[in-house]
């Protein structure tokens, strides 16, 4: 299967640098370049391509809110966020808006081809440990009592819920099958399940929704009450 990207960056030096090294790989085809949000939702419908790599900050619609618009159009195209700082502050209300994960742009060529293979095969890009230090860091942008909408668990099973605890703490699919004494692919099937269940399509957002219905405590907020 060649892997469709769709470039989102408003510096054409970028998206040219991008492009050279995305389209020397055998299995990896550019098939749309945006300046700005709305044109990458526009092209994202258009081309549906299975990842869109996509900055932050852009003119007319800044990459979260181009993000959003691509998650609630249904296309069934993965969002990968490039930022220029570790941990910047819009990453997470991006991996809240529907991304499937975060790159620097600092990146090796290796890792960015790595990273979009990741995404396409529909996993996210980022390590269990750095989603609890993501989370942890932007714990005060978690909603607080008086916000509606935290997601329910009453669906889960309590397995599931001990295996969503444990993923929002940071444990790998290997750990947790160490942890339970259950086999890795066991534990995949239970991870699929709770995906299912949440309404949600990887670890990323699983974790999100675990902090929203209070299953998790973020280390800020704890710290802080």
């Amino acid at each position: 299967m060649t892997i469709r990207v769709l470039l989102a960056d408003d510096q054409a030096l970028v998206r040219d640098g991008f492009r050279m090294i995305l389209t020397a790989e055998p299995d990896i085809a550019v098939v749309g370049e945006a300046p700005e949000g709305r044109q990458a939702v526009e092209l994202t419908k258009r081309l549906v391509p299975h990842v869109v790599l996509m900055d932050v900050r852009m003119p007319v619609m800044n990459g979260i809110e181009a993000t959003s618009a691509i998650a609630a159009s249904g296309v069934p195209s993965r969002v990968l966020i490039l930022t220029t700082f570790d941990l910047d502050e819009y990453v997470y209300a991006a991996l809240r808006a529907g991304a499937s994960g975060f790159q620097l742009k600092d990146v090796t060529a290796r890792q960015l081809v790595d990273g979009v293979r990741i995404v396409a095969a529909g996993e996210s890009l980022l390590a269990p440990t750095v989603t609890r230090r993501l989370l942890e860091r932007f714990a005060g942008s978690l909603p607080g009592p008086d916000q509606p909408g935290p997601p329910s668990l009453g669906a889960l099973t309590e397995r599931e819920r001990e295996i969503l605890r444990l993923l929002a703490s940071g444990f790998s699919n290997a750990e947790l099958a160490g942890r339970l004494h259950l086999s890795e692919p066991t534990v995949k099937t239970h991870l699929s399940s709770i995906f299912r269940k949440l309404g949600v399509r990887d670890r990323v957002q699983a974790v999100i929704a675990a902090y929203d219905a209070g299953l998790v405590e973020p280390a800020g907020r704890a710290l802080s009450s």
